[in-house]
């Protein structure tokens, strides 16, 4: 069974210093590894401002606009004591962008760090005299207060502040880029531009969208000129992108549940090009590509899209609707409904079994050693992945999200 499936399988040894701590100057410079039948499904080492010339002409790629959000705000108790609180997701008002607009207050579900220490009361934003936004810090007056206890350090935090600007403002200016905990080092300004993607628009994610990370406007540029049509989708990535696999097994894995949401532009021009080469950037883009097959299959069969499941792609029954009659589907229920946009969740997990309806080929990073996205890789090319790996660690690829890129293609079985 799917569940049963080990980590141990999905484990390899990377060494603390094959871990790319900082970006490299220029975003392109990074290594591309290409795996495709175009190098005969063989791993070969390329740079990334080569990689339009293994994109297929007239094809298209999918793009993840998300947003790094400044999630991580300092505050201090009477005691001095200070608490962290770091933003995962809006709660009042639960849209992102009227969240981000709020001008006096608003109620986020957070991760508090001290969290005992931390009982009751209002906290005040701390921040370093020195500071080079300490006049403008000062006149937020922000505070943080505790409206509702959660499981673990999980908890309902209401923000209030003065000064008329944005919560988006305040966290522009309070606020510190969550990046990964394995980099094991605090947030730099080199992090605030290059923990970004190059096009990135809707703000909301508190971990990166990596794979786009080493794009720039030559790249792009050199997509287009191959007659190549970008499309972009939304996801915001949530903290729970970094939680470890604990179990021997992956069934007592419960997969983060993220928001995302495509246009019907965007589904009326992936259905007119349903027949052409599909290419996710990232992990992101295809847990959010996938997932609207089974959103489609829930307008077939339930009348409406609901959010999708952990496991609902393996149930035993299986599915024999095409993709593009799910993306029929979905379009049908956003006219009916009169709606420019579809929202909601997923909670997909792609493992080895997994049968991809939507993409072909995936620009991604390279992934911790026994975590799910790993998993994920091993379901789009097979065993292959040990290969593609080994290549990557002798031949001096960096990893894990400042790290190189790759470009794979999905295994012959689903061709």
């Amino acid at each position: 069974m799917i569940q049963d499936i080990r980590m141990d399988a999905y484990d390899y040894p990377l060494p603390e210093e094959r871990i790319a701590r900082y970006p490299l100057p220029q975003r392109d410079d990074s290594k591309l590894l290409v795996y495709t039948d175009a190098t005969g499904r063989r791993p070969e080492n390329r740079k990334f401002r080569d990689l339009a010339d293994y994109i297929p002409e007239n094809s298209t790629m999918v793009f993840n606009e998300t947003k790094v959000v400044p999630a991580r705000l300092l505050f201090r108790k009477d005691t001095g004591a200070l608490i962290e609180v770091f933003c995962l997701e809006p709660v009042e008002p639960a849209d992102y962008p009227m969240n981000f607009a709020s001008r006096e207050s608003c109620l986020w579900k957070a991760l508090v760090g001290g969290r005992k220490r931390w009982k009751s009361g209002a906290l005040s934003l701390y921040f370093a005299p020195d500071s080079p936004d300490a006049a403008v810090l000062s006149s937020l007056a922000m505070t943080a207060s505790l409206e509702e206890s959660g499981p673990g350090a999980t908890c309902l935090v209401r923000f209030a502040w003065s000064g008329g600007c944005s919560f988006s403002e305040a966290l522009m200016h309070a606020g510190r880029i969550p990046i990964p905990p394995y980099l094991k080092r605090d947030t730099e300004s080199i992090d605030l531009e290059r923990y970004q993607t190059w096009y990135a628009k809707q703000e909301g994610s508190v971990a990166a969208p990596t794979a786009g990370l080493h794009f720039t406007q030559r790249e792009l540029d050199a997509i287009d000129a191959r007659g190549v049509a970008r499309l972009q989708l939304c996801l915001h990535v949530g903290a729970g992108t970094f939680l470890p696999v604990k179990g021997e097994t992956i069934a007592d894995h419960t997969m983060h549940s993220e928001p995302f949401s495509v246009t019907r532009d965007f589904l009326r021009q992936l259905r007119a090009r349903a027949d052409r080469p599909l290419t996710a950037v990232g992990t992101t883009s295809t847990r959010c590509l996938e997932s609207l097959y089974y959103l489609g299959v829930h307008c077939i069969e339930k009348g409406a899209p609901g959010t999708v499941e952990q496991w609902e792609p393996y149930r035993d029954e299986g599915y024999d609707i095409s993709f593009s009659s799910a993306l029929d589907a979905l379009l049908d229920h956003l006219e009916r409904e009169g709606l420019d946009t579809l929202s909601t969740r997923t909670r997909i997990i792609i493992v080895p079994g997994f049968r991809f309806r939507a993409i072909d080929y995936l620009v991604t990073n390279f992934h911790q050693p026994k975590s799910t996205l790993l998993l994920l890789i091993s379901a789009f090319i097979g065993d292959a992945w040990h290969e593609v790996y080994d290549f990557a660690l002798g031949n001096g690829f960096r990893f894990l999200s400042y790290g190189d890129s790759s470009l794979l293609q999905k295994k012959l079985l689903y061709l």
